[in-house]
């Protein structure tokens, strides 16, 4: 009987910790979209723009989904750099 109430426990731990990486994927989902818009409102696209997600169980735990801005030429860093300006400064 106490193993079972383990395994119970085991499996409500695991699903709430599935339910938290479900959330915070959809959050990192969600950002990298309002980014996006916001840079082609800025007439910038970064083309790798994406999300990545814990590779294992411990990372799960521990970290969030990331927003990945990948790579991009260097007009395209520049462009992005001369926006952000912009914002500071206003």
């Amino acid at each position: 009987m106490v193993e079972q109430r383990a395994d119970g426990a085991g499996a409500r731990r695991a699903g709430a910790r599935a339910g938290v990486a479900r959330a915070r994927i959809r959050e990192a989902v969600e950002a990298k979209e309002v980014l996006a818009e916001a840079l082609r409102g800025a007439g910038i696209s970064l083309p790798a723009l994406g999300v990545r997600t814990p590779s294992s169980v411990e990372e799960d735990r521990a970290r969030y989904a990331l927003v990945h801005l990948g790579v991009c030429a260097a007009p395209v860093a520049r462009a992005l750099a001369e926006v952000i300006a912009k914002g500071v400064r206003a």
